[in-house]
Order: C-alpha cells, then sequence, then structure tokens
C-alpha cells in the first residue's frame, strides 16, 4: 500500500461567509497543492472539504497521514463521534441532526477505502505546511473577492 502524506486547511472570511480550502499532498519524492473556493459555507465544511478533495486525488487505496489543525474533524475519528453518530442515524446525543451531515458521510466513505490516521497540528504555529494549506486556502477568498 502506497503511503501519502496530506496537510488539508479551510479559512471562512464571515462565518458564515466567503470560503477556500487548502490541502498538500506528498507522495515519495512528488508534492502537490489543490485548493478551491466557495462563495457561502462555513469554517468547518471547508475543514472538511479540505480533506475530502484530497482524499479524492488518490487514485487507489493508501495508508494516509493527515494532518489538520481541526479540532473538529480529528477528534471526530479520534474520540469515535463517527460511529456514534453512524449508529444514531446521524443525530448527535441530543437528538439532533449532525451538522454537515453530508460532508461527514463523504469522509467516513473515502476513510473506508484508505488505511487514513489522522493527526492533529497546532493552527497558525511552525508548521511548514499547516501554514502552506492556510495560505492556499485564505488565498482562494482573496481570488474570489468582489465576485
Amino acid at each position: 500500500m502506497k503511503k501519502v502524506t496530506i496537510y488539508t486547511d479551510g479559512a471562512c472570511s464571515g462565518n458564515p461567509g466567503a470560503g477556500g480550502w487548502g490541502a498538500v499532498l506528498f507522495y515519495k519524492d512528488t508534492m502537490k497543492e489543490i485548493s478551491g473556493f466557495s462563495p457561502e459555507t462555513t469554517n468547518n465544511q471547508m475543514e472538511l472539504t479540505a480533506a475530502i478533495k484530497a482524499l479524492e486525488m488518490l487514485k487507489e487505496p493508501c495508508e494516509v497521514d493527515l494532518y489538520s489543525d481541526s479540532a473538529y474533524l480529528v477528534n471526530a475519528f479520534l474520540e469515535d463521534w463517527i460511529t456514534k453518530w453512524q449508529l444514531n442515524g446521524f443525530k448527535s446525543a441530543n437528538k439532533k441532526l449532525v451538522q454537515n451531515a453530508d460532508l461527514w458521510k463523504q469522509i467516513i466513505e473515502l476513510a473506508n477505502i484508505h488505511k487514513v490516521k489522522f493527526i492533529k497540528v497546532k493552527g497558525h504555529a511552525d508548521n511548514k505546511y499547516n501554514n502552506r494549506c492556510d495560505e492556499l486556502a485564505t488565498g482562494e477568498i482573496a481570488k474570489h473577492k468582489g465576485e
């Protein structure tokens, strides 16, 4: 199984508001950057979208270390919220529909294809690739300003 390292980040100007996402993927000596924009979204949606878009880039099942500064994304897997949500029909403990259930379902589907290890990094700190993802995400917002 190929080993891939992914860094992701999402950003939002206003919450909700215009949003961007960015990801940096590494396989052996190859690095690929991807990013995108949404005119009306939330920060959490952009964090999830960054992970989805990055995982969708993989052409075959891979072993993935996915680094994110989003506790929302990482803790859903590390604290096993995902399993509870699936067992409860994507309802939270208070019986309300889990926010962003459509995006969570996409991530789960992709995580089932790949062997993904979710790793939390400190945002806006000294992690070079997390900072690059932030630049990609905020760059998308700036590029589309005024549209």
